[in-house]
């Protein structure tokens, strides 16, 4: 009995030694109360009570979280197996496999950090200890419940969800559109460009921040094993992106090799990576050519009554270049261009050259707008994405189109810098 509770406090020990050199972020992570961490949308309270029912999938980052309470409070053979049922669900979880190794070298020794315990690879140690504090860093900083992402002005009728991804949280968040507003679904854990963010050039391992789209979807027969359960690909570089001088092709989000659960924040290409089993759960909400998914560097987020109002603001600078382009005159018309403005090779001269000469040829113009989307660009304040159905008709011509726009806000007023068809 006296040797049973030697080894208890020689464990104790060793893991209070690891837990206080977890690092600031880890400390008051695990510190959080248990009913404002949540996991998939659910408080941890709720995940654990689920989790004593039996054929409930586990969640591991809820018993990841679990884990570290379970070391803070002393109690390390809880701590074993929480870590333990991670491992039986997902025995490809490597750095499930560490915080086990240090939990039972804790037991004959004091650790000093994350992947103390020996045999670890050095090479990947760094990696496993970024994963770990990236985890529980998201549960440091929540989502705020109260506020939306700046970015979903609007969601057009037929966009059921939208994809916001924050780099800088190691995070991918979805939402659902609820009548044109948004409502927060779940989040989950990805890993994105080696070389960190703000993507320029190919090859340059690095992610692209700005508004895209779902152009395809890929299952996990026609891939290679690196891209795991599936991939979709996104519409980078986009007319923004192209505008602005940049290049590279191929930013996809994609799940993991067989044999890894997840990868480290920093470990793509430049693509967003998610685990198989969330790229599994993300696939039902994705729609080829209408999902958006938007890449920040750090979401801001702001109340509702905020993308309401920018919503109008909106609304009406569209609402009135539409108008002033039935009046048919070009000069009321043109106010709505920036002199910044391009579309292809053409700049404003040459656009506003043209027009003159298009409406000098009509009798009357009707333009009717439909399936209006608007974005915000993140990292741009005031450069928002608009896209919409267009259906021309004129005294000598009619067509129907689908149309992107790109609004800036010079001074006071929202001006177009870039259209094309989209």
């Amino acid at each position: 009995m006296a040797d049973t509770a030697g080894t208890q406090r020689q464990l104790n020990t060793g893991c209070s030694s690891l837990l206080r050199r977890l690092g600031p972020a880890l400390i008051a992570a695990v510190s959080l109360p248990l009913s404002i961490v949540a996991v998939a949308g659910q408080p941890l309270q709720q995940v654990s009570r689920a989790a004593q029912a039996p054929a409930v999938a586990v969640e591991p980052d809820a018993v990841l979280i679990k884990t570290l309470l379970a070391i803070k409070g002393n109690q390390p053979h809880v701590a074993l197996a929480e870590v333990e049922k991670v491992l039986q669900a997902y025995p490809n979880f490597r750095l499930a496999h560490l915080i086990k190794g240090d939990l039972l070298t804790a037991r004959a020794q004091p650790l000093k950090a994350v992947g103390g315990a020996a045999g670890v690879p050095s090479d990947r140690l760094a990696d496993l200890r970024e994963e770990a504090r990236a985890r529980l860093a998201r549960y440091q900083h929540e989502r705020p419940v109260d506020r939306v992402p700046r970015y979903l002005v609007q969601l057009q009728p037929e966009q059921r969800y939208a994809l916001v991804v924050d780099t800088s949280k190691s995070t991918l968040y979805v939402f659902e559109n609820q009548g044109g507003n948004v409502r927060y679904l779940a989040d989950y854990y990805i890993s994105s460009g080696k070389n960190g963010i703000d993507k320029l050039r190919e090859g340059d391992k690095k992610t692209p921040l700005g508004v895209y789209h779902v152009t395809s979807s890929m299952p996990r027969e026609k891939l290679a094993d690196l891209y795991g359960a599936g991939a979709f690909p996104i519409n980078y570089p986009n007319e923004w992106d192209r505008r602005e001088g940049r290049k590279g092709s191929g930013i996809w989000l994609h799940g993991t090799p067989s044999d890894t659960f997840s990868r480290p924040p920093q470990a793509s290409d430049g693509c967003v990576v998610l685990t198989n089993r969330d790229i599994d759960a993300i696939r039902q909400r994705m729609q080829i050519g209408l999902t958006p998914v938007i890449i920040s560097s750090d979401v801001e987020w702001v109340p509702a009554q905020a993308i309401t109002s920018t919503r109008q603001e909106l609304n009406g600078a569209l609402d009135s270049w539409r108008r002033d382009w039935e009046s048919l005159d070009a000069e009321r018309y043109l106010k709505h261009y920036s002199p910044a403005f391009t579309s292809g090779s053409q700049g404003y001269k040459d656009f506003a050259k043209q027009k003159r000469q298009v409406n000098a040829g009509k009798q009357w113009v009707k333009v009717k707008l439909d399936r209006v989307s608007i974005f915000l660009y993140p990292g741009k304040e005031k450069l928002a994405v608009v896209t919409f159905d267009q259906d021309y008709s004129s005294s000598n011509l009619a067509n129907r189109m689908r149309k992107r726009q790109y609004w800036l806000k010079e001074g006071p007023t929202w001006r177009i810098v870039h259209e094309g068809a989209a």
